[in-house]
């Protein structure tokens, strides 16, 4: 294994590494894990940038191994913690970022712009938690937005779930790293990367009206 990652677990649910470990008990049993030959590094997997630093202070504290990683959620709608708290920790610590589910489990796609079609996720049992997300409120104003892109992928002559990875690849590309490799090949083989300036960012997050600040961008 090359990364343990170290998911936050359910309260209900036990784990012998659970989230609700003592920070000091939780590092020095990841160090355990890489200073026994089961892992070369370790990472978190949906821990807040508070939970991360101190990890990463415990760890240089008592001379353990620090965390190299944050496995997070990142896509059009979800977005403040990997473009504004992940780079800050990078910038002070080091850490990278592991992003997963880029089209939202598929909200993205556009695939559930006139409801929930048989045998797609959201149709599917165990999954009422997302077919309820998509036909809330919430979910509706999604879909309308994503008709906005969906012509704007169009003119750029690529699919709506192209365009999202192309964005999500511009706005954090030092970020980017094992969930987006198997699908790198799909954007350069539409050209899409080329096609999304400046002005087309802007236009983009002009629709989602989502796009994060830093507490240095509100300064300046």
């Amino acid at each position: 294994m090359s990364v343990f990652m170290l998911n936050r677990c359910k309260p209900e649910i036990f784990n012998l590494v659970a989230l609700e470990l003592d920070a000091q008990e939780t590092v020095r049993a990841m160090t355990h894990v890489i200073n026994q030959g089961m892992a070369m590094y370790w990472g978190t997997s949906r821990w807040s940038s508070m939970e991360i630093m101190e990890a990463y202070s415990v760890a240089r504290q008592f001379n353990l191994i620090p965390p190299i990683c944050e496995q997070a959620e990142y896509h059009m709608f979800q977005r403040e913690k990997v473009e504004v708290q992940l780079p800050e920790l990078f910038h002070k610590i080091g850490v990278g970022a592991m992003t997963w589910s880029p089209l939202a489990c598929g909200i993205v796609s556009g695939k559930y712009d006139g409801g929930i079609p048989p045998y797609s996720r959201a149709s599917l049992k165990g999954y009422q938690w997302l077919k309820d997300k998509i036909l809330s409120e919430e979910g509706r104003r999604q879909q309308a937005k994503l008709k906005e892109l969906q012509a704007i992928a169009e003119r750029l002559g690529c699919t709506l779930p192209q365009l999202a990875i192309g964005c999500g690849f511009i706005q954090r590309v030092s970020e980017f790293t094992v969930s987006f490799i198997r699908i790198l090949p799909q954007i350069y083989l539409y050209k899409v990367l080329p096609k999304l300036s400046s002005s087309i960012i802007h236009e983009i997050d002009s629709i989602l009206g989502n796009k994060p600040y830093s507490k240095k961008d509100y300064r300046s």
